[in-house]
């Protein structure tokens, strides 16, 4: 990838987190890290990556509260996040978040390996 991007991933699966991790090292990006949103959210809103990926169900702040007080700030309107999840996005309310907070995608865990994952943020970040 281009110029060392930073990748902040927000989730609170280790294993996601890691797995991920050696995949975008090796792809010469720099990561940060964040076990739950609240963490997410401090650490996007003070170290502005490039993109972000962002689990939904987390404990202390879920991702949708996360990605909506994001949002709010002026660099948080327009940075690409991708939500990455287990939680299928049919309840109405859920749907009309996505909606309003703009992801750039939504993808199901169990449905992408994560060489998928990974093609998609390059190919994100060199459009970007």
């Amino acid at each position: 990838m281009k110029n060392h991007k930073k990748i902040l991933i927000i989730d609170d699966d280790e294993n996601i987190r890691n797995v991920l991790i050696q995949s975008l090292v090796a792809k010469k990006c720099n990561v940060l890290q964040a076990r739950n949103g609240q963490e997410g959210l401090e650490m996007a809103l003070k170290e502005h990556p490039d993109l972000i990926l962002l689990d939904m169900l987390m404990p202390i702040m879920d991702g949708m509260t996360t990605l909506k007080n994001i949002r709010k700030d002026p660099w948080g309107e327009n940075v690409p996040v991708i939500i990455l999840t287990n939680l299928n996005a049919t309840n109405e309310n859920t749907v009309e978040d996505m909606v309003s907070n703009k992801p750039l995608h939504y993808l199901i865990k169990s449905n992408w390996k994560i060489s998928e994952v990974v093609k998609k943020i390059e190919e994100t970040l060199n459009t970007k």
